[in-house]
C-alpha cells in the first residue's frame, strides 16, 4: 500500500468558504474511498497548515489521483510527503 502524509494549506477560495470544509471533505472521503484509496486520518489543525490528510492506496498511482483530485477543486493547496511503516522502511534499508 502506498500511504501519503498531506499538509493542507485553504486557498483563498478555501478560506472563503471554510465553513463548507467539513462537508466537501466528507464528499471527498465517500468518493475516494469509494475508488478504493483509503482515507487514513484528516484532521483540521491551527498553526503553519489548515490541515493534515493521510491516504493509503494499492498504488503509488491511485493515490496521487486522488491527491491531485483534492487540489483540482481549488479550495486547499497541499505539501505531500510519501510516508513508510517500519516493514516497508527496513525493505528501503534493505534489512529485508
Amino acid at each position: 500500500m502506498a500511504t501519503y502524509i498531506s499538509l493542507i494549506r485553504f486557498t483563498e477560495k478555501g478560506a472563503k468558504e471554510i465553513k463548507k470544509s467539513i462537508d466537501r471533505a466528507a464528499a471527498f472521503d465517500h468518493a475516494a474511498e469509494a475508488a478504493g484509496v483509503k482515507i487514513v486520518g484528516q484532521y483540521w489543525t491551527i498553526g503553519g497548515y489548515d490541515g493534515v490528510l493521510i491516504v493509503s492506496a494499492p498504488s503509488e498511482e491511485k493515490a496521487l489521483h486522488w491527491l491531485v483530485a483534492l487540489v483540482e477543486g481549488g479550495n486547499v493547496r497541499t505539501e505531500t510527503l510519501q510516508a513508510f511503516d517500519a516493514t516497508q522502511f527496513a525493505a528501503i534499508l534493505g534489512e529485508k
